[in-house]
C-alpha cells in the first residue's frame, strides 16, 4: 500500500497442555513455548512494528515464588528486543547456576518467562503516545492469584465514553481514559466479583482459606465473567486474557470484524490473528487451523480443559475486507486466491482505459502487498491476449503465412518492475508536519523500459489518502515519459472513516471524500454539506441504534466513475505531462472476490455495529466545524 496505514494489532496465545518436562524430553528444551511464541510474533510483525509485548504464567507455583513475567518494548525492532531481553536473562541464570541446565523443576522455579501459559502482542498505535505504557499485554495485579488479569487485544471500541461511565457508576476510578484500560477494568470488576462470591460460598461449605484457592480455580466460570463484562461492548475485537492461576481465554467480537484462528492438539492450544502463522510455526495443515466463530470465546481452564463457548449473540458476519486486501499475510491459501481474483476482476476496466492496446502497455505494481493482485491482473491480460491471438489466426482462414503466425503468437504481456521501495522510511509513524517531505523519497523507478508511446499500468492494493501517489509515485512514473499513467486500486474507493482498529478516523483525510467535495462545488450542490451537517447535529443525543449515516447522501449525486475521474485530477497537477487515470474496484467485485469477508463499511458506509454510525456522524461534525479531534 502506498498510503501506509496503522492498525491494531496482532495477538498470539499459547497454552502448553503437558508439564514442561514433556517438552524437554520430546523437543530437547523446556523453553519450547517461549521459542514458539517468538516465531508466532515474528511471523505477525506485519500487524505491528510500533511495539511488542510478552507475558507468561507459571502453573502451580508455591507462595512467594514469582509466577507472572512480562516484558514490553518500543525499540526499533521490538520483537527482537523483547526476546533478546528474555534470552539474556535465561542465559544469565543458566551461566550463574549450572545446576539448572538439565533440571526443569529448577528452571521453572527460578528462571522468569518459562511458563505454561503465554501471551504475545504486536502493536501499531492508532493514536495517543507510543510509549511503553501503551504496549500490550496490560497487567491488573492483585495479591489474590485468581484476581490477576493479563490482557492483550486487536481492537478498538466505539463507545469508550459510555464504558468509562459504567466503570464510574460501579464506583471505580480508572487510571486512564483508554479503551484497553476500560475493558480490562470491566473484566477485572466481574472477575473480582466472581472470586469473592465463590470464596464466600466455599467458606459456608466449611473450607479454610488455604483449601479455597484451588477450588476457586476449579469453580471460576470464565464464560460467565466475559458475558457480564462484554454485554455493552461495541467495536471490533479479538481479546486475549490470562488469569493469574492459569485460566485463559480469547474472545472474538459478534460481527467477526477482527480475525481469530486457533489450533488444538493434545500438547498445545494456539490462538493467533493469522491462520498461516499457526500453520508454519506448528507445521499443521490448512484444515487443522479453525476460525473462532464471531461472539465466541476459546477458554482453557487451568486443568487443561478446552471449550468453545458463545459469549455474545452473533451479529450478521461482517469480517473486515481490508484484512484480505492488505493487512493479513498473503501466504494464507484463501487470501492469496482472493487477492489474485481482485486483480483479475479489474481487467475489463483496465482494458477500457488503455483502449485494448496491450501491445503498447507496460504492467507493474506498487510493492509489496499489491504483488499478488498483480499476478491475477496479468493472468487476465494473458487470457485476453490468448483470445486475441486465437481470433486473429481464425480470421486468417488458414491462409496466414508462417511469418504472420509467428508475429501473432509473439505478442507478450509486457511486465516490468517499475516502482522500487528502496528506502526503509517508516512514514507511518511520522507526524504530519514532516510526512510530505519523506513520502516523496520512499519509492524509486526503473529507467529505460518505457517508450513515449506506452501506457503505464500500475496496480496498488488500495488508495486511501493519495499522499504518496501525488507527491511521489505519479511524478516519478511521469519521469519515464509514458503517454498515459493508469493507477489501479484493487480496493474500492474508501469513502468513510473506520472505528474498529484501522487509523482512518478523519473524513477530510480520504481522497474520495475530497473528490466528492470538489464535485459538489463544481455542480453547485455544496449546500448539501450544511444540510447533512444539520441532520448529523440532530442525532448527537440519540441512542446509537437510532443514528443514521447521512454522509452517504453526499455521494449519491455522483457515479463511481465521476468520483474516480475527480480523484485522478486531484492526484495529478500541472507538472505531470502524462494523462493520469485512477481506477477503483467496484464493491460488487470485492464481494465476489472475498465472499467470506463482507465488512465493507470503508467503501459503503454500512457499519457492522451501531457505534459505527455514531462515529461517522461525529467525524462529519468535526469536519464541518473544523475540529481536529478524533471521532471516537
Amino acid at each position: 500500500m502506498s498510503d501506509a496505514l496503522k492498525h491494531e494489532c496482532g495477538i498470539a496465545h499459547i497454552r502448553l497442555l503437558k508439564p514442561l518436562e514433556y517438552y524437554k524430553k520430546k523437543y530437547g528444551t523446556a523453553f519450547y513455548g517461549v521459542n514458539k511464541m517468538y516465531l508466532l510474533m515474528e511471523k505477525q510483525h506485519n500487524r505491528g512494528q510500533d511495539g511488542a509485548g510478552f507475558a507468561s504464567i507459571k502453573l502451580d507455583t508455591k507462595p512467594g515464588e514469582r509466577y507472572i513475567s512480562r516484558v514490553r518494548s518500543i525499540a526499533q525492532q521490538p520483537i527482537q528486543d523483547i526476546f533478546a531481553q528474555i534470552n539474556e536473562r535465561i542465559n544469565k541464570e543458566l551461566t550463574e547456576h549450572p545446576e539448572y541446565q538439565n533440571n526443569v523443576a529448577l528452571q521453572k522455579r527460578n528462571i522468569p518467562y518459562i511458563g505454561e501459559v503465554l501471551l504475545g502482542h504486536v502493536r501499531y498505535g492508532t493514536f495517543g503516545k507510543n510509549s511503553v505504557e501503551s504496549v500490550h499485554p496490560f497487567l491488573r495485579q492483585n495479591n489474590w492469584m485468581h484476581r490477576n488479569l493479563i490482557l492483550a487485544g486487536n481492537f478498538n471500541m466505539t463507545n469508550v465514553k459510555e464504558l468509562f461511565k459504567n466503570l464510574l457508576d460501579l464506583g471505580q476510578h480508572p487510571k486512564e481514559y483508554t479503551d484497553t484500560i476500560t475493558i480490562m477494568e470491566k473484566i477485572g470488576h466481574f472477575l473480582d466479583d466472581a472470586v469473592a462470591k465463590i470464596y464466600k460460598k466455599l467458606k459456608k461449605e466449611g473450607y479454610n482459606k488455604n483449601e479455597c484457592s484451588p477450588l476457586i480455580a476449579e469453580r471460576l466460570n470464565v464464560a460467565k465473567i466475559l458475558k457480564r463484562a462484554a454485554k455493552n461492548w461495541d467495536g471490533g475485537y479479538a481479546m486475549a486474557g490470562l488469569l493469574g492461576h492459569g485460566d485463559s481465554f480469547v474472545l472474538r467480537d459478534p460481527a467477526g470484524i477482527r480475525p481469530t484462528y486457533y489450533y488444538q492438539d493434545d500438547e498445545v492450544v494456539v490462538v493467533a490473528s493469522e491462520r498461516p502463522v499457526i500453520q508454519t510455526v506448528f507445521n499443521v495443515d490448512f484444515d487443522d487451523v479453525k476460525e473462532l466463530e464471531p461472539g465466541h470465546a476459546i477458554i482453557t481452564k487451568k486443568s487443561g480443559e478446552v471449550s468453545i463457548q458463545k459469549i455474545l449473540e452473533p451479529l450478521e458476519r461482517k469480517a473486515c475486507s481490508f484484512e484480505r486486501i492488505y493487512f493479513s499475510r498473503g501466504s494464507d491459501a484463501e487470501i492469496y486466491q482472493e487477492r489474485k481474483e481482485l486483480g483479475k476482476l479489474l481487467m475489463p476496466k483496465v482494458l477500457e482505459a488503455i483502449n485494448n492496446d496491450t501491445e503498447n502497455s507496460v504492467f507493474s505494481y506498487i510493492p509489496n502487498t499489491a504483488e499478488t493482485s498483480f499476478f491475477g491482473m496479468i493472468e487476465a491480460v494473458e487470457e485476453h491476449l490468448n483470445k486475441k491471438k486465437t481470433q486473429a489466426i481464425l480470421d486468417g482462414d488458414g491462409k496466414l503465412s508462417k511469418e504472420r503466425v509467428i508475429e501473432i503468437l509473439s505478442e507478450r504481456t509486457r511486465i516490468e518492475k517499475i516502482a522500487i521501495k528502496d528506502v526503509k522510511l517508516r512514514t507511518f509513524i511520522t507526524e504530519d508536519s514532516s510526512r510530505d517531505d519523506l513520502v516523496a523519497h520512499v519509492y524509486d523507478v526503473t529507467y529505460g523500459v518505457i517508450k513515449p508511446t506506452d501506457n503505464l499500468v500500475i496496480i496498488d492494493d488500495s488508495i486511501v489518502r493519495g499522499t504518496t501517489l501525488k507527491k511521489s509515485i505519479i511524478k516519478m512514473m511521469d519521469r519515464l515519459h509514458p503517454k498515459k499513467i493508469v493507477v489501479v486500486s484493487s480496493a474500492p474507493q474508501i469513502r468513510f472513516p473506520d472505528c474498529y482498529g484501522i487509523d482512518m478516523a478523519n473524513l477530510e483525510g480520504l481522497i474520495a471524500f475530497r473528490a466528492m467535495l470538489a464535485l459538489l462545488k463544481e455542480n453547485n450542490k455544496y449546500h448539501l454539506i450544511e444540510e447533512v451537517y444539520k441532520k448529523c447535529k440532530k442525532q448527537v443525543d440519540l441512542n446509537d441504534s437510532d443514528v443514521k449515516n447521512f454522509v452517504k447522501e453526499l455521494y449519491d449525486p455522483f457515479t463511481d466513475d465521476e468520483i474516480s475521474n475527480k480523484i485522478s485530477e486531484l492526484l495529478s497537477d500541472e507538472t505531470v505531462n502524462a494523462e493520469v487515470k485512477i481506477l477503483f474496484q467496484p464493491v460488487a467485485n470485492l464481494h465476489k472476490a472475498c465472499p467470506k469477508n463482507l465488512g465493507d463499511w470503508y467503501f459503503t458506509g454500512n457499519y457492522p455495529t451501531v457505534g459505527g454510525n455514531r462515529v461517522v456522524n461525529r467525524a462529519f461534525i468535526n469536519f464541518y466545524e473544523g475540529n481536529k479531534e478524533r471521532a471516537y
